[in-house]
């Protein structure tokens, strides 16, 4: 019958603890430490490597154990110098980088800790663990979206939705939205603009600004006919216009804008 894994691991423990207890100068003392720190009885594997390596200072491998065993106590400044120390002579060892990036991570040090990731995944090659946290780094120190361009107090669909209301001709003035329609309504007969609508036309010319887009032009108004003083406030009136005209403007302004992003490097 199989041994269980806790069992099996304490036979292997109690097998290296009598090995090192009859020969103190035995490098098997890292073996020990690794399996202490493995059954979650890290101070006995800080111990051993301590002891251990007062006899073997240049053991890499029970350096690499002890800087892990501090990293789990909490000890990060130890732990630190232990793996550093062991990168400085192995530069590609993969748990020593591992032990680094964990440090940085919890300290908040993105950045460093990213860099030492990275660097641990050019030895593991497709590691789903580290690609995972990677990821999640990168995500973080990523930018915020920028919000959208905005000219003259609008942003380039809020213009061309205000020319779309302008092209529908309903009146409306830009930037407000349109009245609750009234069932059954009947329209009032409308009046011609009074003599002081009057403007010269306006004709919006882009040729060579703009080759792909139609151009739009607001024909001239009407010669009005005689008739008795227009009331105040009536359809077709100057200030009327004037409003459309700069709508008008704010949505080339726009479309400008955004030929010109398109078009950067």
């Amino acid at each position: 019958m199989a041994l269980g894994r806790p069992v099996a691991e304490s036979v292997r423990i109690e097998e290296l603890r009598r090995r090192v207890e009859k020969d103190p100068a035995s490098i098997a003392f890292a073996q020990l430490a690794e399996e202490y720190r493995r059954a979650g009885r890290v101070r006995e594997a800080i111990e051993t490597c301590e002891t251990g390596l007062a006899r073997h200072p240049g053991y890499l491998s029970a350096r690499v154990t002890l800087g892990r065993a501090l990293l789990e106590t909490g000890e990060l400044d130890a732990a630190q110098e232990e793996l550093k120390r062991v990168l400085r002579t192995a530069p590609e060892n993969l748990a020593a980088l591992r032990g680094l990036a964990e440090i940085h991570h919890r300290r908040g040090e993105l950045h460093e800790a990213l860099a030492h990731y990275r660097t641990a995944l050019e030895f593991a090659r497709h590691d789903a663990e580290l690609e995972h946290v990677i990821g999640e780094i990168t995500a973080q120190l990523e930018p915020s979206v920028r919000a959208p361009k905005v000219v003259d107090g609008l942003s380039f669909e809020e213009a061309a939705a205000e020319l779309l209301a302008f092209s529908s001709g309903n009146g409306e003035q830009p930037g407000e939205e349109a009245p609750a329609a009234v069932p059954e309504a009947v329209p009032e007969p409308l009046t011609d603009p009074s003599p002081e609508a009057a403007d010269e036309p306006f004709t919006v010319t882009l040729e060579d600004a703009l080759p792909d887009i139609p151009l739009i032009v607001v024909p001239p108004p009407q010669e009005p006919a005689a008739e008795p003083p227009v009331a105040p406030g009536s359809v077709g009136s100057a200030e009327e216009g004037d409003r459309q005209i700069a709508a008008l403007e704010r949505w080339l302004e726009a479309i400008v804008a955004e030929r010109e992003k398109r078009n950067a490097p």
